[in-house]
């Protein structure tokens, strides 16, 4: 799978759905393999920021590859309307081309949306603003682990004006290395380091006195295998910058803030079809 949000950590650590890449086919593999993931999280935690207010969150995809390299595939999770205000799914549509180097050495580049279906602004009374995301990346693997960068070319979830920044988002970027180490056949470990470097920031400082965006993120899990197509994966993740994060108002009401970054814990139950 190639995700993300990049998603087998979904959205996180090399879930390969929000974080991952597609894999690059052998020259022996079908010339055409479709794919089919699910998940069940405790909490959908992209690039170390909650998607889903630190509730449990319904995922699942499915993912084409080539022989020829080329891939795509499109994704989708629940997501609270906390941060996406009048919305209430993330669906990801993405598609990529790479090729082998060698035995070990592969890369990848492509384009990733990110849409909020009936997702704006203007549910929270505030100027008309799509969510919507359109990312380019490229990635560079090697055995079980990828280098990853992403870039907006469009505004950052909605970043701009009309949520408090000096100006446009784009131009944001992500760059992020994960990978995973086998134990025995059940068991890995899986790591994740993550940096966005925000393009802007805000026009006045927050209540804590911070105004740029800009944050690192880590992930650390332990995935087990039940058998060929159930995997059991905990997390724990990180995200730095304490000071943006910490008090994020809700959209829903001023009064309901979460700290969305920090130190979360979640467990996910995966399916592979």
């Amino acid at each position: 799978m190639f995700n993300i949000r990049m998603h087998c950590f979904v959205a996180m650590l090399g879930l390969v759905a929000e974080f991952g890449t597609m894999p690059v086919l052998a020259d022996d593999t079908p010339a055409t393999t479709v794919t089919g993931n699910v998940e069940l999280a405790s909490d959908y935690v992209f690039r170390g920021l909650t998607q889903s207010w630190g509730k449990p969150a319904v995922q699942g995809g499915a993912d084409l590859a080539t022989a020829s390299g080329f891939a795509a595939g499109s994704w989708m999770s629940s997501v609270s309307d906390h941060s996406y205000p009048g919305g209430s799914v993330e669906w990801d549509i993405y598609a990529s081309y790479g090729r082998p180097i060698n035995a070990d050495w592969s890369w990848r580049a492509g384009l990733y949306g990110y849409f909020y279906p009936g997702a704006n602004l203007d549910h929270a009374g505030l100027p008309a603003r799509s969510l919507d995301t359109g990312e380019a990346n490229v990635a560079l693997n090697w055995k079980l682990w990828t280098l990853k960068y992403n870039y907006a070319l469009t505004d950052y979830f909605g970043a701009d004006r009309e949520q408090g920044y000096r100006g446009h988002s784009r131009g944001t970027s992500y760059l992020m290395l994960e990978g995973a180490i086998p134990l025995d056949p059940q068991w890995s470990l899986t790591l994740h380091l993550g940096y966005t470097s925000y393009s802007t920031g805000l026009a006045a400082a927050n209540a804590d006195g911070a105004r740029d965006p800009s944050y690192a993120d880590i992930g650390v899990g332990a995935k087990y295998a039940i058998n060929t197509h159930w995997t059991v994966l905990g997390v724990v993740t990180h995200a730095t910058n304490d000071r943006f994060y910490r008090h994020t108002t809700s959209f829903q009401s001023p009064a309901d803030t979460l700290a969305v970054g920090g130190t979360r814990g979640l467990l996910m139950l995966q399916g592979s079809f």
